[in-house]
């Protein structure tokens, strides 16, 4: 079934939006162009990079949480099994493979059907989101690339509570 695209006329484009919420909070950016931005995100593990690309014929935002870590072709088959245990645990976004890059990505869209304004709260959530996403499972990718887990035995080790301070 296909829907007819109709021109909506909305009161700021949703990327404006991210590059002001970013600017206002001091984050490094680039604004890859009218529909797309990228805001570099310190984290505790490492650093993310989370892209946000308007998808006009969509009415959706796609954001896109990356971080440095390229996957070996001989552990893609087992960092496969660990995305799909990890997204039967989210409610919000999921983890992919970017196939270009062999890179992980979380990735969420905010669909803004019949001209809905995008609004503050739901950026700074969706970016808080994807990158306590990846802030949580970090190790358990690193243990299947690096240290050659499987996905669950990674997912069980990263998932470990620890109380109180060594």
């Amino acid at each position: 079934m296909a829907f007819p695209h109709l021109a909506v006329e909305r009161n700021e484009h949703p990327v404006d939006l991210v590059e002001r919420l970013a600017a206002q909070h001091q984050w490094a950016f680039d604004r890859d162009g009218v529909d797309e931005l990228s805001i570099n995100v310190a984290g505790e593990w490492t650093n993310y990079n989370v892209a946000f690309t308007w998808l006009e014929d969509m009415e959706a935002l796609h954001v896109a949480c990356v971080f440095d870590l390229k996957i070996p072709p001989l552990r893609n088959g087992e960092v496969l099994a660990l995305i799909s245990l990890i997204n039967e645990q989210l409610w919000i976004g999921h983890f992919d493979i970017w196939p270009q890059d062999g890179v992980i990505m979380f990735r969420h869209t905010i669909v803004l059907a019949g001209g809905a304004d995008l609004n503050r709260c739901q950026c700074e959530t969706v970016l808080t989101n994807a990158v306590i996403a990846c802030e949580r499972y970090y190790q358990a990718f690193q243990f299947v690339v690096w240290a050659g887990h499987s996905g669950r035995e990674a997912l069980e080790q990263a998932m470990i509570v620890t109380k109180g301070h060594a």
